[in-house]
């Protein structure tokens, strides 16, 4: 017999296909032409518990296993890229929340950014090159941050912000959670404008000399225990390409060509395959990522091909889902990807079939 929490991760996910076809699909052009996200959105997410779906059972949450997680996150991104991607930051600081020793901090915001009260979004990519863009020097009572994060999504749109920072002294990786509602003078702030995507609201931060007290911090790691668990990272950033690919093949079914849908989706299903056995194997993660990035371009262009002109025109879903194709190209991208896909573009057309 079901369990009352099995109903609750069967309905979690029928939400999902729900909120993503009937509302984020329909709305997405205007998402697009806009460069903004209704507010209706995320109450909408909020209210079908969609932001607490890494919640695990023991703080109160659905406990997804990570297969249903993926496919939530996929869905979503089949409705809108711009919606899904900045919602997609938010379940990082609700997992940094929800396993951290500073009690305090997680009695005060667990609870709001698992039901959608606060949104959250993080800029973490800081500490990826080495050396590190982000750095965190000791000081009484806290920590000083000093650096740059070039691309951080959701500024406007989330109310917290969880950054992130090499100690200057260890290496290790430490993380606070800002409430920026109102950011510190500490911090400057320079929008970007996107050629898609562009609702996502990604500002580039420098932040020169922003203390930060010990009871906003959320978390500290060594520095190989962050990159260990960055593979995780990288399988949630697949179902980005393979979100883009869902929605060309749908639409491709509408317009009368079953047969390429189809086999959209038996590739979109192989790589899906390689990317949960990347999970620990980090060559193999890379490679699939790449098949993915690569599928959501050729799916685009299928859809352009078959849909002939009225694909060009803008606005028209084709037209905006070749740009969201190439937005999977790079985005949380890494140099070993950067390559990858580099070499995949430039080799002879018979070479690059994944």
């Amino acid at each position: 017999m079901s369990t009352d929490l099995d109903l609750r991760r069967t309905q979690l996910i029928a939400d999902a296909y729900r909120v993503a076809d009937d509302v984020l699909f329909p709305a997405a052009s205007d998402v697009d032409r806009t460069s903004s996200v209704p507010a209706s959105h995320w109450t909408t997410i909020a209210e079908a518990g969609l932001f607490g779906i890494a919640a695990p059972v023991d703080a109160g949450g659905p406990g997804l296993d990570f297969g249903q997680v993926i496919e939530i996150s996929e869905v979503m991104a089949s409705g809108c890229l711009a919606t899904a991607f900045t919602w997609l930051q938010h379940h990082g600081v609700v997992i940094a929340l929800a396993t951290t020793a500073n009690q305090r901090l997680r009695d005060e915001l667990f609870a709001a950014t698992v039901a959608g009260r606060l949104r959250a979004g993080v800029a973490y990519a800081g500490v990826v090159p080495t050396p590190p863009r982000m750095r965190a020097t000791r000081v009484d009572g806290g920590w000083r941050f000093d650096g740059h994060a070039p691309f951080v999504s959701g500024w406007g749109i989330v109310d917290l912000l969880q950054i992130s920072a090499r100690d200057v002294d260890t290496d290790d990786v430490l993380a606070a959670i800002l409430p920026i509602q109102q950011p510190p003078d500490a911090i400057t702030v320079t929008p970007l404008q996107l050629g898609v995507a562009d609702a996502t609201r990604t500002v580039s931060l420098a932040v020169t000399g922003l203390v930060v007290p010990d009871d906003r911090m959320v978390s500290r790691v060594t520095l190989d225990d962050f990159f260990a668990n960055q593979n995780t990272g990288v399988r949630i950033n697949g179902t980005l390409p393979l979100g883009v690919v869902r929605r060309c093949a749908a639409l491709l079914d509408v317009g009368g060509h079953p047969r390429a849908a189809r086999a959209l989706r038996d590739h979109g299903s192989t790589i899906r395959t390689a990317l949960d056995a990347g999970l620990t194997d980090a060559a193999t993660l890379i490679a699939a990522r790449a098949d993915g990035a690569q599928l959501a371009v050729d799916a685009a262009a299928t859809l352009i091909a078959a849909e002939g002109g009225a694909a060009l025109l803008r606005g028209a879903h084709p037209e905006r889902l070749a740009r969201e194709a190439a937005f999977t190209l790079v985005a949380a991208s890494r140099p070993q990807l950067k390559e990858l896909l580099v070499d995949r573009f430039s080799a002879p057309p018979a070479a690059r079939t994944p």
